[in-house]
């Protein structure tokens, strides 16, 4: 299979759950932008929003480097409730992960995302950020590549 998220330039729409340490799963909505501005460098922006709560938007903007050919990449990021954050990632045949590391946080927070390929136009993603050794928030997402 080919990778069409990340990999190819394209537009996405995310609809899922968003989960919270001794909270109740809430509805989550975005849309992603991934573009390439040059050979082997990508920029990727994300909104989250949660319809119906008092929770705050979430926005990605995230710059990385990925070589023609080659199946790692690195990343830096800027998040909107995290800060700086570094990070790298994989691409294997049937998903991309990622893991990242937030700089200089006294909570020692990290994450971790998987991106399962469906078909060309459909991902399933499912994510997670710590603090330390313990999960602090979940999502489980569908994303759709638009027109």
């Amino acid at each position: 299979m080919t990778h069409t998220f990340l990999l190819e330039p394209g537009r996405w729409l995310l609809e899922g759950n968003w989960l919270e340490r001794n909270g109740s799963p809430v509805q989550v909505k975005g849309k992603t932008l991934v573009a390439w501005t040059r050979e082997d460098w990508f920029t990727m922006v994300t909104k989250l929003v949660f319809p119906g709560t008092q929770r705050n938007e979430i926005t990605f903007q995230y710059r990385g480097h990925l070589d023609v050919g080659e199946r790692q990449y690195t990343f830096v990021l800027q998040h909107s409730d995290l800060g700086r954050v570094e990070g790298e990632g994989w691409i294997a045949p049937e998903s991309i992960l990622q893991r990242y590391w937030v700089l200089g946080d006294k909570q020692r927070r990290s994450g971790f995302e998987t991106l399962t390929r469906v078909d060309a136009s459909c991902y399933y993603l499912s994510s997670a950020v710590m603090a330390g050794h313990y999960l602090t928030s979940a999502m489980e997402a569908r994303l759709e590549r638009q027109a």
